[in-house]
């Protein structure tokens, strides 16, 4: 039964019928999902830095902006006050 030389033959001839060289192929695509994989986190990373930036210098003109609302209220208040003294 498992003596059989045919059989092995068989079975060694199969082997050579795969391709050698997909693991490397397989690896090749592997690395490059890895390396987009990489860039993208960076890049995206990046923007979400540029985001922060952008929603804290927002956050400066819009207190900018209320000081002075804030200073043109004054201003028209004492100038009210002084022509009415």
């Amino acid at each position: 039964m498992g003596s059989d030389p045919q059989h092995r033959q068989d079975r060694n001839s199969r082997r050579s019928d795969r391709p050698q060289g997909s693991g490397g192929i397989v690896f090749a695509l592997v690395a490059l999902a890895l390396i987009l994989a990489i860039g993208f986190f960076y890049l995206t990373n990046e923007s979400r830095e540029d985001r922060r930036a952008d929603a804290i210098t927002q956050a400066a003109d819009s207190v900018d902006n209320g000081a002075r609302i804030v200073g043109e209220a004054a201003r028209n208040a004492a100038d009210k006050l002084r022509n009415n003294n």
